[in-house]
C-alpha cells in the first residue's frame, strides 16, 4: 500500500505492482495449455523467415504506436492544450498499465482521474476528461459494430466453420450481450451530458439510496458529478474539438486492430482483411464481460479459436498457426504496457505522493 494517507485511501492505494503477476500466471497458463494442446512441427516447418516477414513485424509496431498515439493525442484535446505531449504519455501508459492488471469491465477509468489530476489539471475538468475518453471509446463500438455487421454479414461473423453452430451462437451472445451493455451505458450517459445531467444525477441517487444499492451509492454520487461537470465541456466544445477527439479515437481503436492483420502476413496470408478486423471488434466487445485482469487467457483462446478459419493454411494446420499468432499478439499488444507501467507506475508514485512503497 501506499504510504500517503492520500494515495493509500482511494483506488491508487489498490493498485499494486505485484498485481501484474496475476494476468502474466494467467496468461502463460493458457498459452500453455494451448500450445500443449494444439502444437503442430507443421507450422513451424512452413514458416520462412524474409525481408517481408520483418516488413510485416514492423508494421504491427508500427499500428501499436499507432494505437498510442491516437490515445495520446485525444487526451490533450481533451485538455485543452493542458497537458504536455510527456505528460499525455505518462498518463497514457499508466492508464493502459491499470487496465492490464484490472478486469475488462472495470478497466482504468476508476483511477485515471487521478492520474490526470496529479498532472496538473483541476479534479473536476480531470473528471471530465476521463468521461469524455469513457465516451467516445463507447461511440466506437457503438456504431462500428452494426457497420461491420451490415458490411460483413452477421453469418461470416459469427459462424466460424460448418459445424459450429454452438461455438457460433456462445460467441454472438457474448457480443451481443457486450453491446448491449455499452449501448446502455452509451444511451444513459447521453441524456446526462446532452440533455438534463442534474436529473440523471438526481435519478441515479435516488435509485442508489435503496437498502440493497446503497453501498455503492458515494461512488454514484461521484459519477453524477462527473457528468455534470462533463456536460459543461461539452458545451463550450466547438466542431473542431470533436473532429479531433473523434479521429484521434478512430486512430487508436483502428490500429489496434490493425496488428494482427500485420502479424498473421508476417508469417501467413489472410484470406479475408475486413472480416479479420471485424472479428477482432468483436473480440474486444466479449472481453468486457470477462472477469479476468485485461481478459488475459480468454483473449488468447479466443483469439486462437474465432480467427484461425481466416490464416490460409491446410485445415489441420489452422489452430497451431492461430495459436502461434495469438501468442505474439498478446506479446505485441497486452505485455508491453505492464512492463511499462511496472517502470513508470513506481517513479511517478514517489514523484507525485513522495513515496515508492507499494
Amino acid at each position: 500500500m501506499l504510504n500517503q494517507k492520500q494515495a493509500g485511501g482511494g483506488p491508487l492505494g489498490k493498485i499494486k505492482i505485484g498485481n501484474a503477476i496475476y494476468p502474466i500466471l494467467i496468461g502463460l497458463a493458457v498459452v500453455g495449455w494451448m500450445l500443449w494442446r494444439d502444437f503442430n512441427p507443421e507450422v513451424f516447418a512452413d514458416i520462412r523467415f524474409s525481408w517481408a516477414t520483418v516488413g510485416w513485424l514492423c508494421l504491427a509496431v508500427f499500428f501499436m504506436f499507432g494505437r498510442d498515439i491516437g490515445y495520446i493525442i485525444r487526451i490533450r484535446v481533451l485538455s485543452g492544450g493542458q497537458l504536455s505531449w510527456l505528460q499525455s504519455f505518462r498518463v497514457i501508459m499508466l492508464w493502459e498499465f491499470t487496465s492490464a492488471i484490472t478486469p475488462s469491465a472495470v478497466g482504468g477509468t476508476s483511477v485515471a482521474i487521478i492520474y490526470v489530476h496529479k498532472e496538473g489539471i483541476s479534479l473536476g475538468r480531470s473528471s471530465a476528461i476521463v468521461m469524455l475518453t469513457s465516451f467516445l471509446d463507447e461511440i466506437y463500438f457503438i456504431v462500428m459494430f452494426p457497420l461491420l455487421m451490415l458490411l460483413v454479414g452477421v453469418d461470416r461473423l459469427f459462424d466460424i466453420t460448418a459445424h459450429a453452430g454452438i461455438v457460433a451462437r456462445g460467441l454472438m451472445t457474448f457480443a451481443l450481450v457486450g453491446y448491449f451493455l455499452k449501448l446502455a451505458f452509451v444511451c444513459v450517459l447521453s441524456y446526462g451530458l446532452f440533455v438534463n445531467p442534474r436529473g440523471l444525477k438526481w435519478m441515479l441517487l435516488k435509485i442508489f439510496k435503496l437498502r440493497w444499492l446503497h453501498r455503492w451509492y458515494r461512488a454514484v454520487e461521484r459519477v453524477g458529478t462527473d457528468i455534470v461537470l462533463s456536460s459543461h465541456e461539452i458545451k463550450r466544445a466547438g466542431w473542431k474539438f470533436w473532429l479531433k477527439a473523434c479521429s484521434s479515437t478512430f486512430l487508436s481503436w483502428s490500429s489496434r486492430y490493425l496488428v494482427a492483420n500485420a502479424l498473421i502476413m508476417a508469417f501467413f496470408s489472410v484470406s479475408d482483411q475486413f472480416l479479420l478486423f471485424a472479428r477482432q471488434l468483436v473480440m474486444w466487445i466479449m472481453m468486457l464481460v470477462m472477469p479476468t485482469p485485461g481478459g488475459s487467457g480468454f483473449a488468447e483462446y479466443i483469439f486462437s479459436t474465432y480467427c484461425r478459419d481466416l490464416i490460409e493454411v491446410p485445415v489441420a494446420m489452422q489452430l497451431g498457426a492461430a495459436t502461434l499468432i495469438a501468442v505474439l499478439w498478446r506479446l505485441v499488444t497486452y505485455y508491453p504496457y505492464l512492463v511499462a507501467g511496472a517502470i513508470i507506475f513506481p517513479r511517478w508514485i514517489k514523484q507525485k505522493f513522495g513515496s515508492n512503497k507499494l
